[in-house]
């Protein structure tokens, strides 16, 4: 969070184009681009973690990638009493990456309502999600075979994967091509909006007319 270095008092800045800016004095602190934030979700057993090495190749030094996993164990360790948010110390850390010039991509189980509450999202450019997905029958096949350690919450699981494809857009079926293929597909969704979004542009549910969207 960005704090006035100008006011005795401790207060919180609020973004304004290009600066983070006191609304009490005015001071600004040039410190404060924002830049888009990608979001590969999905439910356990879509993919994620085996296209993390692919995308961390295609986009070396266009595009941050993180697995959000990483942060829950120091996390963790830090509050043990498990209240930490660990999608807004990811959104922190988007902003921090933003003052580098890179946009980043987050790859974990996240949806929309879930980010656009938390504190970080102010510092965040517009947001945009891309679903990896795979037939149920799969889905079942995939978790059932990593160890035990990593649960075994199928029905869930199943559930919140029909719930994602049915409201976010565009999806991507892992199961309908190779992890390559599948890589070559997310990198070409983030360098396209890149290109083309607007910066505050976001996420959208899906419509009657693009409910049936698909990449594949």
């Amino acid at each position: 969070m960005h704090y006035c270095q100008a006011c005795d008092d401790p207060h919180l800045m609020v973004p304004r184009p290009g600066v983070a800016q006191c609304p009490v004095c005015g001071n600004a602190d040039p410190v404060a681009a924002t830049r888009p934030l990608f979001v590969v979700t999905g439910a356990s057993g879509s993919g994620k973690t085996t296209l993390l090495p692919l995308l961390l190749d295609r986009l070396a030094s266009r595009c941050v990638v993180f697995d959000t996993d990483w942060l829950i164990d120091p996390l963790s360790r830090a509050a043990p009493d498990g209240r930490y948010d660990v999608l807004d110390a990811w959104l922190h850390v988007a902003h921090g990456v933003a003052q580098n010039g890179l946009d980043t991509l987050l790859l974990g189980p996240w949806f929309p309502p879930q980010l656009d509450g938390k504190p970080g999202r102010a510092w965040i450019g517009g947001t945009h999600y891309l679903v990896l997905d795979c037939p149920d029958d799969e889905r079942r096949r995939r978790i059932e075979a990593r160890p035990r350690w990593r649960g075994r919450d199928i029905a869930q699981q199943v559930e919140f994967a029909r719930w994602l494809r049915a409201n976010l857009a565009p999806v991507v079926d892992t199961a309908a091509m190779t992890p390559a293929g599948a890589a070559d597909t997310v990198a070409e969704w983030v360098l396209h909006l890149r290109k083309t979004a607007s910066p505050r542009g976001g996420w959208c549910l899906r419509s009657g007319r693009d409910r049936d969207a698909r990449l594949a």
